[in-house]
């Protein structure tokens, strides 16, 4: 048998030859992963920047709205400023209770409403000077009977707003009470500031709310219920002896003939005995809901204030722009 031999520089030499294309082969390799990775960290930072760029655009649009809101705050103010310049009576068909019609912005709209609040019975007036007022808490109870609600829910009302520590007889409630909750807290000793407040009070749970809410108001000073405005169960609540049926017929004599003045509601009232105080009336209002809301590309916010009108342009007292 014939072996061909071979020399130690001819095995170098075929070794050689198949290392070279086995290493050409792993650069290959690294370089499509180098390709891959640079593709791949291109396509992330263009990602990046355009969610960037989003929200640098969602949240420009954000305060465009946020600034139609407020602006539209202050178109309320100047219409109410008009309003009180050219008259002294507020009624229900002025031109400042219609809803403002959406008006077209740049890539939005803004909508916005202005109500009276001084027809309604203001929730804060059964306590005065921080002592609870009797004649106002029966008020009160008037309404709460009229809503078929528990006259119990107007001392424990006092009894969160007056600053005394004594419990009202008949369903009162004060720290002692409040500190027996599993989630323990203090009467707040102070004025309601918004309605959400009554969700902390003894007895006021969402459906209480939910039928009080058309009826009352939160307002920082006490003043006479605008009888112009005054729902009919309002109305049946601050006049004794006022029926409700009777409430009822003056709300719809006045749509179409407002109050001019407080002798002109005496005078329609159906009966002389009806008592009710010149203190507790007018045909004029001082405090105003103002609800807005604007829109610009996909972002929404919604403006609310508690404006209060004395002389010129009104107080913003409260506002909310979310």
């Amino acid at each position: 048998m014939n072996m061909k031999s071979f020399s130690y520089n001819e095995f170098k030499s075929r070794d050689e030859n198949f290392i070279i294309p086995k290493q050409h082969g792993v650069a290959v390799i690294l370089v499509m992963l180098i390709v891959a990775l640079a593709t791949t960290l291109a396509v992330y930072i263009s990602q990046q920047q355009s969610l960037w760029q989003r929200q640098v655009e969602t949240q420009f649009d954000h305060t465009q709205a946020r600034r139609l809101g407020i602006a539209g705050i202050d178109w309320a103010r100047a219409v109410l400023a008009d309003d009180a310049a050219s008259s002294t009576i507020d009624y229900e068909t002025e031109m400042w209770t219609l809803r403002l019609p959406a008006m077209p912005v740049e890539n939005g709209e803004v909508i916005g409403i202005i109500e009276d609040r001084q027809g309604l019975f203001n929730l804060n007036s059964v306590v005065r000077n921080g002592i609870s007022s009797q004649p106002d808490i029966a008020k009160f109870q008037r309404l709460l009977t009229i809503l078929n609600l528990p006259i119990e829910l107007a001392y424990a009302l006092a009894d969160w707003i007056d600053t005394d520590s004594e419990v009202q007889p008949g369903g009162g409630a004060e720290d002692g009470y409040y500190l027996s909750l599993p989630r323990p807290y203090l009467a707040a000793n102070r004025p309601l500031v918004e309605l959400g407040e009554l969700a902390h009070i003894n007895g006021f749970d969402s459906q209480t709310i939910a039928r009080l809410k058309p009826f009352v108001s939160v307002l920082p000073t006490v003043g006479p219920v605008n009888v112009n405005f005054a729902p009919a169960e309002v109305l049946a609540s601050i006049a004794g002896d006022l029926s409700l049926s009777d409430a009822r017929m003056l709300v719809l004599q006045r749509r179409g003939s407002p109050f001019k003045d407080i002798a002109d509601f005496r005078q329609r009232l159906p009966r002389n005995s009806i008592v009710i105080s010149d203190m507790d009336i007018s045909v004029s209002s001082f405090f105003f809901w103002v609800t807005g809301r604007a829109t610009v590309n996909n972002s929404q916010v919604v403006t609310q204030a508690l404006l209060q009108r004395s002389q010129g342009w009104p107080t913003v007292i409260w506002q909310s722009v979310e």
